[in-house]
């Protein structure tokens, strides 16, 4: 159902990554029919109590997905599936059972039609999940047609509840309930965590109906929302009361015109956008907090779960304000409360779990984008309060880009990422606290806001990895790195779209940004650095198969080729959508992927959720209607638009001319008719003039910081150090002592040498403009000359500085891999020359583990001592007792101690192998990450 508690539908696996719904096209056996899934997602979990029918002889366990005759799983040929909205059915080959399945919004219907020469068999899977493990569980006998029981797990959301009631229509004449593969005599009752129940039936002339409803509270729960919802065995009714609720939901747009395919590829789009989020409260209002404690909702609200912000702020929640303005305001109350409840605005929840899953704090665009457009219907003085208070944290880096207006590689991985997220989301609170007359808390986030100049090379012309105040060299913008989250820097380059003018004027201007603009869609599509999975739908670097760069094709209405953007947009919609089983080049992440083509479809798409406007892109109907929620409408026309007349000649608005490449959300909702004149030629005039292109601009002047670069951290002798600032006309004044610099202070003119440890602080300043944040380095010098031999290279994605990045006393953190040098598949091996027999005490290597990131631990770590770099005597090898399922990031010492002076210290870290099956990157090569190494 829409947004509906109970997703039921098969499981054809349930281990790996790609598996996230339970269902891959690849597989050829049905393990069962599980009641809840995730729609798309970048990480598994879900399939709670799984139902699986047999027919004669009966299995406990799965068996193997090639063979399966030794085991419950099922044979089934994908052409005889039918799947439509509210209803799947299939035949199960091995048994000969048809199996049909429909819902309401908190019950699965089952319908199972047996041979008749074959007694038939239920089972009833507690064990069975996606990618999760059972914290605990129980199976309840009631009668003999009616069972309960809870499904408790531990995965992606650490702490999950599924309470389950089920009634059979038919009475069975037997069961047997099995706790660690034991079948368990005359027992009705019974708790643990491998549990599975069979249940055997007599006589059965019908096909047998299976009810099932959820809950989050508790079995009485569960009960109470199949009375209310599903009071009856009519399995046919149920199912046309689902296709009838999916008609009202689908019929909000209207289409007319266009080819069938586009049709087709529309509406899957709307349906696949109208998944999630999920209802999670009882019919009598009770629902699992974000504090996992029991709730009661207020009269007429609501509860809802799964909000994978970092894909669905961009387009499904402003689709949601749009079409369905009630259920966005019911979202945003949802966020709210979830904030009081867990203490912070959610990032990626899950079954009232905060998962902590990608980057930014987006639950604010999506509060804001509401309140923008008019929803306002919540308490916005509280929800700007937990916007400021998400954003004050200190973890995940904004402690570094509060202070320094970034986030540097060596503070927290996918840096660049999160500084440029992190100031769009302040952007969004700046907005916020000027629309409820606080110019003080505004001006300070519209500050935060244009933090994302502070991670932009002018001389590059790219966003850019820095580290202790220098850019990471080398760089390639088609590198996949730790710098960027799921991406490259091709494909954040474009990431303001609160300040798009004043990212303009950063790259250097309309001609410039024009073509920077151009080369994203036309350069070569290769990828180098490590694997990224989700990057994917590749034009040029254009990455549509992920999110980062779902506005981009937009941005040409910014600088006035409006024709480009009519171009590029029809390309993605007729290239990268299709109506086949693989009709996504990418995640659908929870509708993200789906509600950009909607948008996109209807003929404008949201750049900057929490600005009232849409740009405007091409249609591909000949009339589009959409159905207000307070029922009027708003048309869209565009005669004779195909893929070859995708071009806007001119346009109307409500019968005026109409030359905006931009449409404000108060002209939709007022209703109307907008109309083009469609050409297979660009119409470059239209859309061109100033005042027709949309606006995105903080109005405010900011200096870049400084860049401060060295050779190294460390040094012997001297070391010379150089500035620069990328903002044209600033001077730079800086502290060599350690003390906050001023206008006051030394301005710097041409390269320092230094010839001690050194604390440099440096300050960008201009005329009329704010002044950049306080960039410090620290600088050591050491007491003598460490030369190393690396027996084995390090990776060049993960350096820790370079040759002596393993000397110069920075030492590597949990939750940042850039001071960390990587070897992937690979022993760490290398002889480190201390340029004369010294007396040392012990020599530690520090190695880290981030299991999630296919870094382990080394199986063993060796040492070897030698005075004359040719004869070593092996001192010990030490091992450690960290289990490679450990995934909290874990940084272990291996220390030896030294007796008798040395010159030639040799070290040999083994790595660990291939990542293992269960992991989700099996198969592959794993990571040593080692910094630092320690001499005393």
């Amino acid at each position: 159902m829409p947004f509906g508690m109970v997703q039921l539908s098969p499981d054809t696996r349930d281990s790996g990554w790609e598996n996230c719904s339970g269902y891959h096209s690849t597989n050829n056996t049905i393990l069962g029919f599980s009641h809840t899934h995730l729609s798309g997602t970048g990480a598994i979990d879900y399939g709670d109590i799984l139902v699986m029918p047999m027919a004669g002889e009966y299995y406990f366990d799965a068996g193997d997905e090639k063979n399966s005759d030794n085991g419950y799983r099922s044979r089934f040929n994908k052409e005889d599936e039918i799947a439509e909205p509210g209803y799947y059915c299939v035949n199960l080959l091995d048994d000969k059972i048809k199996a049909e399945m429909t819902v309401t919004s908190r019950v699965g219907f089952h319908r199972y039609t047996f041979p008749k020469n074959k007694p038939p068999h239920l089972l009833f899977d507690l064990q069975h999940g996606l990618g999760d493990n059972v914290i605990e569980s129980s199976i309840k006998i009631i009668s003999q047609n009616e069972i309960s029981g809870l499904r408790r797990s531990s995965g992606w959301a650490k702490d999950q509840y599924v309470y389950f009631y089920a009634k059979f229509s038919k009475p069975f004449s037997n069961f047997r309930i099995i706790k660690d593969n034991t079948i368990q005599t005359q027992i009705d009752s019974i708790t643990g965590t491998n549990i599975k129940s069979i249940f055997s039936f007599e006589n059965l002339n019908d096909p047998l109906i299976v009810k099932v409803s959820l809950s989050a509270v508790n079995e009485k729960g569960a009960q109470m929302n199949m009375k209310r919802e599903a009071n009856t065995w009519d399995f046919d009714f149920i199912r046309q009361m689902a296709l009838e609720k999916w008609e009202k939901e689908l019929s909000i747009v209207k289409i007319k015109g266009g080819a069938i395919k586009d049709r087709i590829k529309f509406y899957t789009a709307l349906y696949h956008s109208f998944i999630a989020p999920n209802i999670y409260h009882d019919v009598d209002g009770k629902y699992r907090g974000a504090d996992l404690k029991i709730k009661t909702l207020s009269k007429n609200d609501s509860m809802y779960t799964v909000f994978s912000l970092w894909d669905t702020f961009r387009a499904t929640h402003p689709l949601f304000v749009l079409l369905k303005p009630a259920f966005a305001e019911q979202l945003v109350r949802t966020l709210i409360t979830k904030a009081s409840e867990g203490n912070l605005l959610p990032v990626w929840e899950l079954a009232a779990n905060e998962t902590g899953t990608m980057i930014g704090y987006h639950s604010i665009p999506v509060i804001v984008d509401a309140y923008i457009k008019g929803l306002q219907n919540f308490d916005y003085e509280l929800a700007l309060e937990q916007m400021v208070e998400s954003s004050m944290q200190n973890h995940l880096g904004l402690d570094s880009y509060k202070a320094e207006g970034y986030i540097g590689l060596e503070k927290e991985n996918e840096s660049v990422s999160k500084t440029l997220e992190y100031a769009y989301d302040d952007w969004c609170i700046a907005i916020m606290a000027n629309k409820l007359g606080k110019p003080i808390l505004a001006n300070k986030y519209f500050r935060r806001s244009l933090n994302y100049l502070n991670v932009y090379d002018n001389n590059v012309g790219f966003v850019r990895g820095k580290k202790f105040g220098d850019w990471v060299s080398p760089f390639n913008p088609s590198e996949v790195n730790s710098i960027y989250t799921e991406a490259n820097s091709w494909q954040y380059n474009f990431f303001v779209p609160h300040d798009i003018s004043g990212m303009i004027n950063m790259m250097g201007g309309d001609t410039i940004f024009n073509q920077k603009l151009d080369e994203l869609f036309t350069t070569s599509s290769k990828l180098i650095g490590r694997h990224q999975p989700d990057i994917t739908g590749m034009i040029g670097q254009y990455a549509h198969g992920n999110e980062p760069s779902h506005n981009f094709a937009y941005l040409y209405n910014y600088i006035g080729k409006a024709y480009k953007t009519q171009n590029r947009v029809r390309q993605i919609m007729d290239d990268l959508y299709t109506v086949n089983r693989d009709g996504l080049s990418g995640n659908e992440d929870c509708g993200q992927m789906s509600s950009w083509y909607v948008f996109s479809a209807m003929g404008f798409y949201p750049v900057t959720p929490g600005q009232n406007i849409y740009t405007i892109g091409t249609p591909i109907f000949d009339e589009i209607t959409i159905n207000l929620d307070n029922e009027k409408t708003f048309i869209i026309k565009a005669n004779n638009t195909s893929s070859l007349n995708k071009y806007i000649h001119t346009a109307t608005l409500n019968g005026n001319n109409y030359s905006k490449s931009y449409i404000t959300h108060e002209q939709i909702i007022n209703g109307g008719v907008l109309e083009f004149k469609m050409n297979s030629k660009p119409n470059m005039l239209w859309g061109h003039s100033e005042d027709s292109k949309p606006k995105s601009l903080v109005n405010k002047k900011v200096v870049m910081n400084p860049t401060i670069s060295a050779p190294s951290r460390a040094f012997l002798d001297t070391m010379t150090i150089s500035m620069h600032c990328g903002t044209e006309g600033s001077s730079i004044f800086y502290t060599l002592d350690g003390s906050t610099p001023s206008i006051n202070s030394n301005k710097y003119e041409i390269p320092l040498n230094i010839k001690k440890t050194t604390t440099v602080k440096a300050i960008s300043l201009k005329t009329h403009y704010l002044p950049s944040y306080v960039e410090t380095v620290i600088y050591n010098k050491l007491p003598y000359n460490v030369n190393i031999e690396y027996h084995e290279p390090y990776n060049q994605q993960y350096t820790a500085g370079g040759y002596n990045g393993l000397f110069d006393t920075v030492r590597g953190i949990s939750t940042a891999w850039g001071s960390w040098q990587g070897f992937y598949g690979k022993d760490f091996f290398a002889t480190i020359d201390l340029g004369d027999i010294r007396p040392i005490n012990s020599v530690t290597a520090t190695f880290l583990q981030n299991a999630a990131s296919w870094i382990w631990l080394p199986k063993s770590v060796s040492f070897e001592l030698s005075t004359d770099g040719i004869n070593f005597s092996k001192i010990k090898s030490y091992n450690h007792n960290i289990s490679l399922k450990e995934y909290e990031p874990t940084i272990i010492d291996f220390e030896q101690k030294i007796i008798s002076p040395i010159r030639y210290i040799r070290i040999h870290a083994e790595n660990m192998g291939v990542c293992p099956e269960w992991h989700p990157g099996r198969g592959n090569d794993s990571w040593v990450f080692i910094d630092e190494i320690t001499i005393k």
